[in-house]
């Protein structure tokens, strides 16, 4: 069984994401092989808040170069995560704002 921090890898921190963080969306990348179960599951362990949807989405390699030797970037899961109206906020985001 895989931990929640295993699912959870990293919150997204860009000024899209943070746009969303008043109406308790938050944006984590998440493991590959994960699914919303678990991502909703690991974020209300974690942070002991109530989900209510989860959006998630597949980010594939970007190419790039290095002289004249090709490759991509790795791979990545985005979860996008809504919390329910009477959920407490997440603490970590609030000092971002």
């Amino acid at each position: 069984m895989k931990s929640p921090y295993d699912i959870i890898r990293r919150p997204i921190i860009t000024e899209r994401s943070l746009d969303g963080v008043r109406s308790k969306i938050y944006t984590f990348e998440v493991a590959l092989g994960s699914n919303k179960h678990e991502i909703k599951n690991a974020v209300e362990e974690i942070f002991k808040v109530k989900v209510a949807k989860v959006n998630t989405m597949n980010l594939l390699g970007k190419e790039k170069r290095m002289g004249v030797h090709t490759g991509y970037t790795s791979k990545r899961k985005k979860a996008i995560v809504r919390l329910t109206e009477d959920s407490k906020p997440i603490e970590f985001f609030e000092g971002m704002m």
